[in-house]
């Protein structure tokens, strides 16, 4: 597992140590790589980018990107947002904040979609719920089961209701696909919040979620003064919501593969699919 990146690590030499966002401890980037980002000083569950996720999930080499070329664009000249688009591409080498494609994890042909936090958190946009609401599509022609990592800070607020109209859209798609009788697992990731939240995060067969990531709608702050009450302290934890019903299981990120490899199996499609 992470073979292709460890390699490219290896080949670029010596790599910048990796700050904590727990402890701020500087640990070295293949220590930190082994340990599938997760702090040997703290335990704190550091972000993953979108790729790193899909090397840790599928099967080497197994991956194939679709719809690549989709980008946003600025079309209601809202100050600043084309320099952030292209920012955050600079910044990250992608497109977007999702990336989808088909794979397979232990030989077994699944659609995937993982939403990458650097890219302007992860936020909901027109070409993010047209991304993946094109994969439900191709999945559901396809026959295959859907696999969704989901962080995000919600909706884009620089395209206005579009980008709100992208819950409902997402939504529509994994009706029909559920419809069908395939499975999707959604992993939810730190943080999954906002209008993602509220749609296509939430809507899978099995929800999972990593250890301790913030998982809500709207911020504590602003359901504390909505409600005029106190909340528990870990509230829009995933240990919380493990704990009310509203997910199905925390998993460490260690056993999240052998995890979702023995869901496949279990809900494995009589007609079954094929990646290419």
């Amino acid at each position: 597992m992470f073979e292709a990146i460890k390699n490219k690590i290896k080949s670029l030499g010596q790599r910048p140590p990796v700050k904590c966002s727990g402890c701020g401890k500087e640990i070295d980037s293949g220590e930190m790589l082994d340990n599938f980002y997760i702090c040997p000083e703290c335990g704190k569950y550091n972000r993953v980018d979108a790729r790193t996720r899909i090397e840790m999930l599928c099967d080497k080499k197994s991956f194939k990107e679709l719809f690549s070329e989709y980008r946003s664009r600025d079309f209601l000249k809202f100050p600043g947002y084309a320099d952030k688009l292209t920012k955050a591409h600079d910044q990250t080498g992608e497109n977007e904040a999702v990336v989808c494609g088909l794979a397979e994890v232990a030989k077994q042909p699944v659609a995937i979609f993982v939403m990458d936090s650097r890219f302007i958190m992860a936020s909901m946009g027109s070409v993010v719920g047209e991304k993946i609401t094109l994969l439900f599509e191709t999945a559901l022609e396809r026959r295959l089961p859907v696999i969704g990592f989901t962080a995000s800070g919600g909706a884009r607020m620089q395209e206005g209701i579009i980008s709100l109209m992208q819950m409902a859209k997402v939504s529509g798609a994994v009706k029909r696909h559920s419809e069908a009788g395939l499975l999707y697992i959604t992993v939810l990731t730190d943080p999954t919040t906002g209008g993602v939240t509220a749609s296509f995060a939430m809507q899978g067969d099995i929800l999972l979620a990593e250890p301790k990531a913030l998982i809500g709608f709207a911020g504590r702050r602003v359901v504390e003064q909505t409600t005029g009450k106190g909340l528990p302290d870990d509230f829009q934890t995933a240990e919380f919501l493990l704990e009310h019903g509203f997910i199905d299981n925390i998993v460490e990120r260690r056993e999240l593969r052998p995890t979702i490899e023995t869901l496949l199996k279990i809900h494995k499609s009589k007609r079954g699919g094929r990646v290419s």
